[in-house]
């Protein structure tokens, strides 16, 4: 893409603009009445890459002297070729000493001078006049625009989707209109960050992806045939369409200009915590959930914030670190509850596709009739918009400061966790004075650290709703898979454990590191428990939805995975058996995710897990700590029943 630069002056001041479509310039600073203003545009249009970090540098420098004389018209020749004379000095230093792609600078500038008659010539010429935009479809694209942060591609399939025939036939139009009088801000794909001093000395060129995040190890040089130079794209972000240092990005302007507020919570509202049972009674929530919803409203509200934070530098982030099988989708429902009562905007995020869709149909339910959209790849939901959006962390790469509200579910499971790319596009999309409420049963490291140590507000889910303990794995020592398998025969522990869990009339999940184990154990099993059924499946599986789901429906009595198969999958009566437990791909995080697939029902909540290795590792040891931790926690604060006492009380 290439665009235009040009210096506006009026008689306060001069300052360097970038245009897509200079028309749209023309109408906006000159409008239908005379007025003094001057535009010296430079010819010719360059890349937009260069022109955004060409019109930054020329803002910084000090034009006041050239203005003074331009606007008194004195000197004004001499004057214009000593402004190009800077322009040009400027140029040469920051494409030969700043930028590290070796593009060369713009060729040879020439300066041109328009005021208010020669523009109205010129709109005259082209037949357009100042009547060239509709006000109307200009309004309905800032509108469908807020929000979002898309390429040149995904703004054109936007303007297909809401039918606005007129941007349509001239987009660049539209977008440079709507830009010069704030509705929506123009970005490069791919920017320079500002270096700090202490930075003089790194080779990394500092250039980020505004999309993704992603840095100059993610970058791939071309000599790109939109800008006609060498022109960086991010590979990091590719498959969501190409981001390059001369594309342009458009976000929305988060509403301003449309006279909206922002949702503000808590100091200004005088709800106490009473009035905040009102959004958690609706839910039939159990005592445990009902406590970290309160705590997490509370939050939200501000008294915890303004606790925590009165210096007014607040963390906007809350953690609820809740064991497996706690419950967390029904504790968020207040949150959700709170946040639309209030007339802001949600969204849930979460890794995996398949939790996207099994959230909607409870969603929907819950919250009737208020509007909840779905996004993933493939989503015929895609420019819609709603109250309530449900997505894959990976569509939210499409949105910058849209939501009140962020809910990011499973932020330690794949490909959330460990992912800078991912986490970069949830903190995009939170408003400046929104709100991000983080779920997991394994937070990693850094958070539980950040926690323990008093700098994020959170709150500790340490038992299920039907008040047991978490199942405590065993430790088995056993002779590694891969010789068992060689051998095709099963350890007798192995086999001890299998028949245990088979006469107690529970279903096994069967974990294994390596995706090429699943078959011939499956197969092994097979032979040595022929009384039942065992299936395997894997992420490679075309046939793993329908094995899953007969597992649910216990056809299948014996399920060997792999890690997919980790979280998400609810068995009433089960137990579990991790073989190659001391496998590196099998951290504790990983371990206690697994350990609870067992013990999730008030029928059989004690479980059996096993760890089965050749030896005892760190990650193991970490994994019984956390599980024993938590155990302790809730049997201190008085939610666990006892052995002896009573129903249990259910979740709903």
């Amino acid at each position: 893409m290439k665009a235009a630069i040009y210096a506006i002056m009026n008689e306060q001041g001069f300052t360097w603009q970038v245009t897509l479509n200079i028309e749209a310039d023309f109408t906006h600073w000159f409008g239908p009445q005379r007025n003094p203003r001057r535009i010296l545009l430079l010819d010719p249009a360059i890349s937009f890459g260069q022109a955004f970090m060409l019109k930054d540098k020329l803002n910084e420098l000090d034009w006041s002297s050239v203005h003074s004389t331009i606007m008194g018209k004195s000197g004004a020749i001499d004057v214009y070729r000593g402004l190009l004379k800077r322009v040009h000095a400027a140029s040469a230093e920051l494409f030969m000493k700043m930028n590290p792609f070796g593009q060369a600078p713009p060729r040879q500038l020439q300066l041109f001078e328009c005021d208010w008659e020669k523009s109205a010539a010129y709109l005259a010429a082209s037949g357009r006049g100042t009547a060239m935009i509709k006000d109307e479809e200009l309004q309905q694209l800032g509108e469908v625009l807020q929000g979002r942060s898309l390429l040149l591609d995904e703004f054109h399939q936007l303007l297909t989707e809401y039918q606005l025939s007129e941007a349509l036939v001239e987009p660049l139009l539209y977008l440079q209109a709507g830009y010069l009088r704030g509705m929506w801000h123009l970005h490069q794909g791919i920017h320079k960050r500002r270096r700090s001093k202490l930075a003089f000395w790194s080779r990394d060129p500092g250039y980020e992806c505004r999309r993704c995040g992603s840095g100059s190890s993610h970058m791939v040089m071309t000599d790109c045939i939109f800008c006609g130079t060498v022109c960086p794209y991010c590979e990091q972000c590719l498959t969501m369409g190409r981001s390059r240092y001369c594309s342009v990005t458009v976000s929305g302007a988060g509403g301003q200009w449309l006279g909206r507020q922002h949702v503000h919570q808590g100091r200004q509202e005088s709800e106490g915590s009473e009035g905040l049972k009102s959004y958690i009674e609706p839910w039939g929530l159990s005592e445990i959930q009902a406590e970290a919803s309160g705590k997490a409203l509370e939050f939200m509200k501000g008294d915890e914030l303004h606790k925590r934070f009165p210096s007014g530098n607040e963390s906007r982030q809350f953690l609820i670190w809740a064991v497996t099988g706690a419950g967390k989708t029904e504790m968020i429902f207040p949150m959700i509850h709170y946040m639309i009562d209030k007339g802001g905007k949600v969204v849930i995020a979460t890794p995996r596709r398949d939790v996207v869709l099994e959230l909607k149909p409870r969603i929907e339910k819950a919250f009737a009739p208020t509007s909840v959209v779905t996004l993933y790849g493939g989503s015929d939901q895609r420019w819609a918009s709603g109250a309530i959006t449900i997505a894959t962390t990976h569509q939210l790469m499409r949105f910058e400061q849209a939501f009140d509200l962020v809910i990011i579910d499973e932020l330690d499971a794949f490909p959330y966790h460990n992912n800078p790319m991912l986490q970069y596009a949830a903190q995009k999309v939170c408003k400046p004075d929104g709100m991000t409420i983080l779920l997991s049963a394994t937070p990693p490291v850094r958070l539980q650290r950040a926690a323990s140590r008093g700098r994020l507000p959170h709150v500790k889910v340490t038992a299920r709703y039907h008040r047991h303990p978490l199942p405590v794995p065993k430790i088995v020592m056993i002779s590694p898979l891969k010789k068992q398998l060689q051998k095709a025969v099963l350890d007798n522990k192995i086999v001890e454990i299998i028949q245990t869990s088979i006469d107690r009339g529970a279903q096994l999940f069967v974990f294994v590191p390596k995706i090429h184990m699943v078959e011939p154990l499956t197969a092994l099993l097979s032979r040595a428990f022929p009384q039942v059924i065992t299936r395997g499946t894997s992420s490679k599986d075309g046939e793993r939805a329908q094995k899953v789901t007969d597992f649910r429906g216990k056809e299948t009595r014996i399920l060997v995975t792999t890690t997919i198969l980790e979280r998400g999958v609810t068995i009433p009566k089960s137990d579990v058996l991790i073989l190659d437990a001391d496998e590196p791909i099998f951290d504790s995080a990983a371990l206690v995710q697994m350990a609870g697939r067992a013990g999730r029902s008030a029928e059989d909540p004690a479980g059996h897990v096993y760890f089965a290795a050749k030896e005892k590792t760190r990650a193991q040891a970490e994994a019984v700590r956390q599980i024993q931790g938590m155990n302790r926690l809730a049997r201190r604060k008085g939610y666990l029943i006892e052995k002896g006492a009573g129903a249990h009380r259910n979740n709903q």
